[in-house]
C-alpha cells in the first residue's frame, strides 16, 4: 500500500532576509505560478482521456460515463451471490445488481454496464487510473484505503465478517483447533492481514498459503494443499453453495462459528468528484429507502401515479397532492424520476438481497443486513 504523500515548506530561500530580496522572490514565485496555471490548462485541453475512464474534477466522471454510453463497473467473476459469471456468460450477484442500479439511475437502462474484472491485486489501480468508474467488488471499507488510496466509500451494502471453512468431516471446531494447520487465503487483502492478526494473538501456529483468487483456492483445497480456507463469510457461503457435487457438494464443507473481523462492503469511487460520489451514494440510499417505504418493482408504477405519502413522492420524483416535484434527481444531475427506473428494473434493497444473497444460504432476518426497523444496520439517510 502506498505511503501518504508527505509535504512541507521548501528551504531553498532560507538565507534571504532583505525586503527588496523578498519582493523580488515574491514576483518570481508569482510568475512561476502563472506559468504553471497556463501549463495545466493546456494540459487539460490536450488530455483525451486515453486511460479509458477519466474522472477527477467535480462532474467529470458523470460526463465521461454519459459520453461513453455505458458504465464501467469493477466486479468479481467467481463469488456466487456477489459477483459471478453464470453458465450463459452473464454476470450475476449482489454487487452486480448495484452496478445495474447505477446504470438505471444514469441512463434509465440497467443493461448499460460494462463489467470489468477487478482482482484483489489490481482493483484500486483500475479505479485510480480511470479504467473503471466505480468499484463494486466485496471491498472492505478501511481507514488506510479510504485515506491512503484517495478513494471514497459510499454507504455499506453488505455487512460481512471473516470466517473459516473446513471439511465437514474434519476435527476442526474452533480457532484453537487450527493449531499446525495450513490455511488458504487470498493474498494482498485485509483477509490475509486479519488471519495473521487474530490467530497470532490467539497463539495459534499455522501456515498461510496465498493465492490470487477464489477458484485457485478452491482447487488447492480440493487437492488437499490446505486444511482450511478463510474469507468473508458471505464469500464462504457462496463457495459452499456452489461446491462441486463431485467433491461432495455443499454438505462436504462446514463454516466455523467464529467471526474474526468486521467487513463493511460497498461501492468505492475516486476521491475528488463529489457529484459522482453523491450519485452512487444516493442510488444506494434510494433502494434502501424504497424498501423502508414499501415501494417495490411491482408497485412502483402505481406509487408514482398516486403516491401514498410525501416521502414516496420525493423518492420517485413526482408531486404530492398537487404540490411541486422535489428536486432530488435534479440536485444530482439526473432525471427527476430516476429512482422509478432503478426500482422498476432492479428492485429495492430487499428484492436485491432476496434474489442474490438468500440463495447461497444467508438468511436476512435477524442479521446485520436487515432493515434498521427490524434490528439490522441497513438504514437510509432521509430523502428530503
Amino acid at each position: 500500500m502506498p505511503d501518504a504523500v508527505q509535504g512541507g515548506p521548501t528551504t531553498g530561500l532560507g538565507g534571504i532576509t532583505t525586503v527588496r530580496s523578498k519582493f523580488l522572490v515574491a514576483l518570481s514565485l508569482a510568475a512561476i505560478a502563472s506559468l504553471a496555471l497556463v501549463a495545466v490548462a493546456c494540459g487539460d485541453d490536450d488530455d483525451d482521456g486515453g486511460n479509458g475512464g477519466g474522472g477527477g474534477g467535480d462532474g467529470e466522471t458523470l460526463q465521461t460515463v454519459r459520453d461513453r454510453g455505458t458504465l464501467r463497473c469493477g466486479v468479481k467473476d467467481g463469488q456466487p451471490g456477489f459477483g459471478n459469471i453464470e453458465p450463459d456468460g452473464s454476470y450475476a450477484g449482489n454487487d452486480v445488481e448495484f452496478c445495474k442500479a447505477l446504470a438505471a439511475a444514469i441512463f434509465g437502462d440497467s443493461s448499460k454496464v460494462e463489467y470489468v474484472l477487478a482482482s484483489a491485486q489490481d482493483r484500486f489501480e483500475l479505479l485510480s487510473s480511470g479504467e473503471i468508474d466505480v468499484l463494486i467488488r466485496t471491498t472492505t471499507w478501511t481507514s488506510s484505503r479510504d485515506v491512503g488510496l484517495e478513494t471514497r466509500f459510499t454507504t455499506t451494502t453488505f455487512y460481512d465478517g471473516q470466517g473459516i471453512i473446513v471439511g465437514a468431516d474434519s476435527n476442526y471446531t474452533d480457532l484453537a483447533s487450527l493449531e499446525g494447520s495450513t490455511i488458504c487465503v487470498t493474498g494482498g487483502t485485509t483477509t490475509e492481514q486479519n488471519l495473521n492478526d487474530v490467530l497470532g494473538a490467539a497463539g495459534v501456529n499455522f501456515t498461510p498459503l496465498t493465492f490470487e483468487d477464489d477458484p485457485s483456492i478452491q482447487a488447492a483445497f480440493i487437492a488437499g494443499r490446505c486444511d482450511a480456507w478463510t474469507a468473508d463469510k458471505g464469500n464462504l457461503a457462496g463457495q459452499r453453495a456452489a461446491f462441486p457435487e463431485a467433491e461432495g457438494g455443499p454438505e462436504a464443507l462446514r463454516i466455523l462459528s467464529a467471526t474474526i473481523s468486521k467487513e463493511p462492503l460497498g461501492p468505492v469511487v475516486r476521491e475528488g468528484d463529489d457529484e459522482w460520489f453523491d450519485i452512487v451514494q444516493w442510488t444506494v440510499f434510494g433502494v434502501i429507502a424504497a424498501e423502508e417505504l414499501g415501494v417495490t418493482s411491482s408497485n412502483v408504477a402505481a406509487a408514482s401515479a398516486d403516491p401514498p405519502s410525501a416521502d414516496v413522492a420525493r423518492l420517485l420524483g413526482v408531486g404530492f397532492e398537487g404540490g411541486e416535484v422535489f428536486d432530488f434527481g435534479a440536485s444530482l444531475g439526473l432525471e427527476p424520476d430516476f429512482m422509478q427506473d432503478v426500482i422498476a428494473q432492479v428492485g429495492n434493497f430487499g428484492e436485491i438481497y432476496e434474489r442474490t444473497i438468500e440463495p447461497i444460504g444467508l438468511a436476512r432476518e435477524g442479521s446485520l443486513n436487515d432493515l434498521w426497523t427490524r434490528g439490522g444496520l441497513i438504514y437510509s439517510a432521509p430523502v428530503r
